[in-house]
């Protein structure tokens, strides 16, 4: 055996070869399923760099100071697992499950952990390690002593990391989409320019937190807490907030949605041009763009506004019954309690907006035929939409893509949901009476009747 110098540790690794990491594994298997010669895996500061440990169970395992530097780990089963101090650089740990691992004094840097389990992971500060005299492995007393569970430029995409304790890590630069973070610890942990769009932060604690220059556009921020957090720079426009936390002054350093200056004027002049717009194919008017913008609560009914740009739009509890909205971006849009009854939003792109209680009563959000020699369908997107308790009674959404869609306690009775991509949408308590799922794909949808 080669050996490699430790990560964050004065004492070289013992480097093992895949053959001999395979023996352990194997013996781990057997201790997993209590067999005869299981032994529980100790892999603690040993050099596992490059090596495949994709599938592996190793739940339970001390993995402590190990360096697994550009190891694979896809799917791996690290539940439990002792990972203190490791080395997890450049690693792959897609659709890992790090459930309750200890990861304090972890460096992640540049790690893949798309759609990975971390649920209630312990990523705060730890001590680096030496072995002493005896063998075993004991903290340096000497200062500065302390690592810092580093995360920076992470891909986390769609990973869960519920209730995890991350605080006064550096996540910096790390690109944490749609992860959820419901409840996670992050105070006074570093986010300086990461990117955390559609992320679900319900009841996450930020205190002190650094968030300059981040991206939240679409988070669900309510319930979180903010004290003292530096938003400096960061993005929040179409950002999920509590009333409260509008009203905080650190929130004035953000980038956040903005009223018209002269509401009523302005947006008569807008929809005017781009009905000049609609009807000279494009030659005359300006296509209406009214992204970033806070319409919350106008009266809006009946207004044309296809194909126009509404990206990150506030529309919370505006009326907009028999709007037209055929092929308009309303993506990370906040729509929630609006009323669209009766709407025409075929082709319309919602992708991560939050229609939380939105009234969608008979509205067509079905695909739209474009004119062209291919004969292209163009397909309402409602991906990783957040519809709980919405109302879509009788509501056409033939090939809609919901996939990922939070469709929990949503009003589904009568709707058309044929051929529509409804993969890994939640659908517990929807009201489904009715509804219509010809050929529609549910694979790994949850809450659908059996």
């Amino acid at each position: 055996m080669s050996s490699a110098q430790g990560f964050g540790s004065n004492t070289p690794r013992t480097k093992l070869t895949q053959s001999q990491l395979n023996a352990i594994l194997l013996r781990h298997l057997a201790f997993r399923k209590s067999q005869p010669g299981g032994v529980r895996a100790n892999l603690k500061m040993r050099d596992l760099s490059h090596l495949d440990l994709s599938g592996i169970d190793l739940s339970d395992a001390d993995l402590s100071g190990a360096k697994l530097f550009s190891a694979r780990l896809t799917g791996a089963n690290l539940s439990n697992a002792n990972l203190y101090a490791a080395d997890l650089r450049l690693a792959n740990l897609e659709r890992a499950d790090l459930r309750r691992a200890d990861l304090r004094g972890a460096c992640l840097r540049g790690a893949v952990l798309t759609e990975a389990s971390m649920v209630e992971v312990d990523l705060r500060d730890g001590t680096l390690l030496h072995y002493d005299s005896s063998g075993e492995m004991t903290a340096h007393q000497y200062e500065n002593a302390v690592l810092t569970s580093e995360m920076t430029a992470a891909t986390i995409r769609g990973a869960d990391l519920s209730r995890a304790k991350i605080a006064n890590a550096f996540v910096m630069q790390t690109d944490l989409t749609d992860a959820v973070l419901r409840g996670t610890k992050f105070m006074r942990a570093n986010l300086t320019g990461s990117n955390l769009t559609g992320c679900d932060l319900t009841d996450a604690d930020l205190t002190e937190a650094n968030l300059t220059g981040a991206t939240l556009s679409g988070a669900v921020m309510t319930g979180c807490a903010i004290n003292r957090t530096n938003f400096s720079g960061a993005t929040l426009i179409g950002a999920i907030l509590d009333a409260a936390q509008l009203r905080a002054p650190n929130l004035q350093a953000a980038v956040l949605a903005k009223p018209l200056e002269n509401p009523d004027d302005d947006l008569r002049d807008l929809l005017v041009a781009h009905a000049a717009w609609i009807e000279s194919g494009g030659k005359e008017g300006t296509r209406a763009d009214l992204s970033t913008l806070d319409l919350s609560g106008r009266k809006l009914d009946g207004v044309n506004l296809s194909a126009a740009i509404l990206n990150c739009i506030t529309l919370r509890g505006a009326s907009l019954a028999g709007v037209s909205m055929a092929i308009a971006d309303l993506s990370l849009a906040d729509l929630r309690k609006a009323d669209f009854t009766n709407a025409d939003l075929r082709g319309v792109n919602l992708e991560r907006a939050t229609l939380t209680g939105t009234n969608l009563t008979g509205a067509q959000l079905g695909p739209v035929h474009i004119q062209t020699m291919s004969g292209h369908v163009w397909r309402a997107n409602l991906q990783r939409a957040r519809l709980g308790m919405a109302l879509l009674r009788n509501a056409d959404l033939r090939k809609a893509n919901l996939s990922g869609a939070n469709l929990a306690g949503a009003d589904l009775r009568g709707a058309n949901l044929s051929e529509a991509d409804l993969s890994g949408a939640d659908l517990t308590g929807a009201a489904l009476d009715g509804a219509t799922l010809d050929n529609a794909n549910t694979a790994e949808a949850i809450g659908l009747p059996t």
